[in-house]
């Protein structure tokens, strides 16, 4: 399940850019982060995708959302000009910006290779 960050969880969950220059990770599990609008297309494309991955990855990966248009300071700070944009955070390591509505077969991959996290594979061999 997608949880919506405000400034304040954000600064918790994520990363406190008040006190730290440098990124500095605040959570115990890889993220993503979808910086959105109501009001865009692609983004109500890919909202029903994260949901659903969310499930799939449920206590590996942490989903959170950002409306920009009420959170604009974390907008602004992530230079966001074109959402979606999805922020990829590593455990360990610099995040990684995607930007565009992208299928979710793209998530699977990046999820795995910027985030180092696999789906649970319910097949036995």
């Amino acid at each position: 399940m997608t949880q919506n960050l405000t400034k304040e969880t954000f600064l918790t969950k994520v990363f406190n850019y008040e006190v730290n220059k440098d990124w500095k990770f605040e959570g115990d599990k890889p993220c993503i982060i979808d910086f959105y609008a109501d009001w865009c297309g692609p983004c109500k494309i890919v909202s029903p995708i994260l949901e659903e991955l969310s499930e799939e990855y449920k206590g590996k990966i942490d989903f959170y959302k950002v409306d920009t248009e009420s959170e604009g300071e974390l907008a602004a700070i992530f230079g966001i000009r074109s959402i979606p944009s999805l922020l990829f955070v590593p455990k360990e390591g610099v995040p990684r910006m995607a930007v565009g509505a992208l299928p979710k077969e793209s998530l699977i991959s990046a999820f795995k290779e910027v985030l180092g996290v696999e789906k649970n594979d319910d097949k036995k061999n």
